[in-house]
């Protein structure tokens, strides 16, 4: 498999062939993993029928996990939704509810496709099915912009991490809103520049974000997580296609992020030593979890 060692190479890359960032990616890793673009076009398409499943099953589903922790929560922002009664506007709200359903359907062992993590797994697609639905895309459409998503992801996993156990939060939900954003300027038509400003905004955002799962699990706060990463994601890409810039460039962004994960005490990296898995609740119900 094919890597690259940056999101602004990439994205001048695509400009100067005039290509989309999702062409190149799928073009280069048919040539590398020596299958066809076909082939992989129907992989990614399966990983997309399972995140729409896992969206649907979540958002009906009023179970709760085993650890009793999360459940439910997706299916009460839909009633919101389907009420009327959503503060934000049907698009952001619909977002919300599918990040959180994909989420808990993850803490119930459920089906999902980890984008770029498990613990992430809500965010890229609740954004990309919820532009999809609302906006009347094609399903190739979205295909193609998970390969753009791929793509940064790469970038990211290469020069910093994804992981909230090496990084904190910030690389996990941050890098798959990041992700999420880049893949959701181009599926609106944006250039690979404006997904490359939609990556560094998100980023940006939630630079220092610890991982702080309760009682070990990820269901507290990761659940929630997702949704507010959504919902990062749906801000930055909306900048991006505003025309606004990201003052420090992206690959840049990305290396303080790297830096700061560093610096990042252990009790705050996945360990649920620190942050707000050492308050009195979480001990509390680690506590009786364990019993």
């Amino acid at each position: 498999m094919i890597t690259y060692d940056s999101i602004q190479e990439l994205a001048d890359k695509a400009r100067k062939k005039g290509k989309r960032i999702s062409e190149l990616v799928l073009e280069d890793q048919a040539l590398h993993m020596e299958q066809s673009k076909d082939e992989l076009l129907e992989l990614m398409r399966k990983s997309l029928h399972v995140m729409a499943a896992a969206a649907k099953s979540g958002l009906a589903s009023q179970s709760l996990s085993a650890s009793g922790l999360s459940g439910g929560d997706a299916n009460k922002m839909k009633q919101v939704v389907d009420g009327g009664r959503s503060l934000s506007g049907k698009v952001l709200s619909e977002t919300l509810a599918k990040a959180l359903a994909i989420a808990e359907v993850n803490a119930c062992m459920g089906r999902i496709v980890a984008a770029p993590t498990a613990g992430s797994c809500g965010i890229i697609p609740a954004l990309l099915l919820t532009l999809k639905e609302e906006h009347h895309l094609a399903e190739d459409q979205v295909v193609m912009s998970l390969f753009t998503a791929a793509g940064l992801g790469m970038v990211i996993a290469k020069k910093a991490s994804i992981s909230g156990a090496e990084g904190g939060c910030q690389a996990e939900c941050g890098s798959a809103a990041a992700m999420a954003a880049a893949a959701a300027v181009e599926l609106m038509g944006g250039s690979p520049q404006m997904s490359a400003h939609a990556c560094a905004f998100a980023l940006k955002s939630v630079l220092g974000l610890v991982c702080d799962p309760v009682a070990g699990l990820v269901e507290v706060p990761c659940i929630k997580r997702n949704a507010s990463g959504a919902a990062n994601a749906l801000v930055a890409a909306e900048m991006a296609l505003a025309g606004i810039e990201s003052t420090i460039p992206v690959d840049e962004v990305i290396g303080a992020m790297k830096a700061i994960g560093d610096a990042m005490p252990k009790a705050l990296k996945e360990t649920a030593e620190g942050g707000l898995a050492d308050t009195p609740t979480a001990k509390k119900i680690a506590r009786e979890i364990l019993r």
